[in-house]
């Protein structure tokens, strides 16, 4: 009776916990089990390995082979258990020495011709590894995503199993995996908030909300512009710390949206349809994979025509807003995500569109907009760090308008209020530190608390009006938050969907 073992992993959240892949070949009827609360991918992968052995002109030994998945009081899901049964079993068939399929993890599924294919959570695994003090065993065309756990650890990046089983043999040496380059932000390169002209409100607004990471409700009718400027907001936020870019690239390897394996190196921006259902949006599923919000993580969730999502989709969002995390939970288990997300938000004045044009508004003025403004709750509108009308531009005024600032000078000061923000709360933006931290004039402080009892803005509100004003203050490179900065944080404030004071 022959036993081997490599080191596997199983994806939970965005971590990779070290699972004990085992073979043993004993005497006894000829077969193939794996156990180990595998499910049916993993259950399939004896086909697979099979086949890939049978192209390297291998055949299974005719004993009994059990493959154990260690714990086993652990889910085991995917196909990227291919690998590691397919290196348990060449190990204990003595075709791989022990002490070199020792010293590695695998990740990888196999094709039936014996190539590794990529897989989700290869990131993940790479860390798991060096904590295990490991080496990382992967396809070829994910070593470069590997790499970013660590420039130490030894990875073996092959494109097939047979380029593999020579690499540990001695019969071949693979190349090595290098760091990729980090290639430079280029702000041209995207949508410039140079294309914009006029609405120089509105491209206050956003400018105010980059700099200090505000959630954002753009009102306005339909071709005002609302979208354009959504998409121009990743242009004006500097780039990712390096912890960051970590974190954020295991979120997104673990849903296999990596691009060609290369961490993500700006803050993403995520833009999901109006029918987005409550589990793609906060996460979930059988698997309980992240969702948007999750793969917005220091970056933009843009949601379009907010009412139009479901209204239980829009209540999911309500505490990953005030929290930064995401915790679903099934009977399978639970698991908790990132979702520090800036939100920016999109809508017409009401379903027509056009509320407030006499011109153009439906029969159903002023009630439709009031109907339409209901689709959203008050919970929800009430955790809008900044809310702006979006006044639609004339073709004639587009005509004669020169253009405005470039993204690359806005993101010039938005760097610079970062900066401020990170010295002086530790790391954090102004949406998500506390008050207490703001430096503020006796006087803006009075203003501010009866402009809150006037307007009876609750608690929250009142909390993230004094984020706002502290955000414009250290635009204007302010010590304090002054009286001003706190007059145009309630302009912002006061702008509701359905444009009533």
């Amino acid at each position: 009776m022959t036993i081997s073992s490599v080191l596997g992993f199983a994806l939970s959240g965005i971590d990779a916990i070290p699972v004990r892949v085992e073979v043993q070949l004993a005497s006894g009827l000829p077969s193939f089990l794996i156990v180990g609360l595998a499910d049916k991918a993993v259950a399939e992968a004896r086909e697979r390995v099979r086949a890939a052995l049978a192209a390297m002109g291998l055949a299974l030994p005719a004993k009994r082979i059990v493959v154990n998945l260690a714990p086993a009081n652990i889910v085991k899901e995917g196909s990227h258990f291919d690998l590691p049964i397919a290196l348990a079993l060449l190990t204990a068939m003595a075709v791989v020495p022990p002490e070199e399929s020792g010293r590695y993890g695998a990740i990888g599924e196999l094709s039936l011709d014996g190539r590794i294919n990529p897989v989700p959570g290869v990131l993940p695994a790479a860390l798991s590894a060096v904590d295990q003090s490991r080496g990382l065993i992967c396809g070829a065309q994910q070593g470069a995503e590997a790499r970013w756990a660590g420039e130490t650890l030894d990875i073996v990046a092959a494109d097939c199993l047979l380029a593999l089983v020579n690499h540990l043999t001695g019969e071949q040496v693979l190349p090595s995996v290098e760091l990729p380059a980090r290639l430079p932000f280029d702000p041209a390169g995207g949508p410039d908030l140079a294309d914009v002209r006029g609405m120089e409100t509105a491209r206050r607004a956003l400018e105010v909300a980059a700099a200090g990471a505000h959630s954002l409700l753009m009102t306005g009718p339909p071709g005002a512009g609302k979208s354009m400027l959504a998409a121009r907001l990743p242009s004006l936020l500097p780039d990712l710390t390096s912890a960051e870019i970590l974190e954020i690239s295991r979120i997104h390897s673990i849903s296999g949206q990596l691009p060609m394996g290369l961490p993500i190196f700006r803050p993403p921006f995520r833009d999901p349809h109006h029918s987005t259902s409550q589990v793609a949006l906060v996460g979930g599923g059988s698997r309980i994979r992240p969702g948007e919000v999750s793969l917005a993580h220091r970056g933009v969730l843009f949601l379009d025509e907010l009412p139009e999502f479901s209204r239980p989709a829009l209540e999911a969002l309500r505490q990953p807003i005030e929290t930064g995390t995401i915790t679903v939970a099934r009977a399978s288990g639970h698991v908790t995500y990132p979702a520090r997300f800036q939100l920016v938000a999109a809508m017409n004045p009401c379903r027509c569109g056009y509320l407030g044009d006499a011109a153009q508004e439906c029969r159903k003025a002023p009630r439709c907009g009031e109907d339409y403004t209901a689709r959203i709750s008050g919970p929800m509108l009430d955790r809008m760090d900044m809310s702006v009308h979006v006044e639609p531009v004339s073709p004639a005024e587009l005509a004669g308008l020169p253009t405005g600032e470039s993204s690359a000078m806005v993101a010039e000061r938005v760097a610079a209020a970062r900066a401020i923000q990170s010295a002086r709360q530790d790391g954090l933006t102004n949406a998500e530190a506390s008050p207490d931290l703001f430096p503020i004039d006796a006087a803006a402080r009075d203003y501010a608390v009866r402009a809150a009892d006037r307007l009876r803005l609750s608690a929250r509100g009142f909390t993230r009006l004094l984020r706002v004003a502290r955000t414009i203050a250290d635009l204007a490179d302010e010590t304090e938050t002054a009286q001003p900065h706190v007059a145009e944080a309630l302009s912002y404030r006061l702008r509701r969907p359905d444009r009533r004071m």
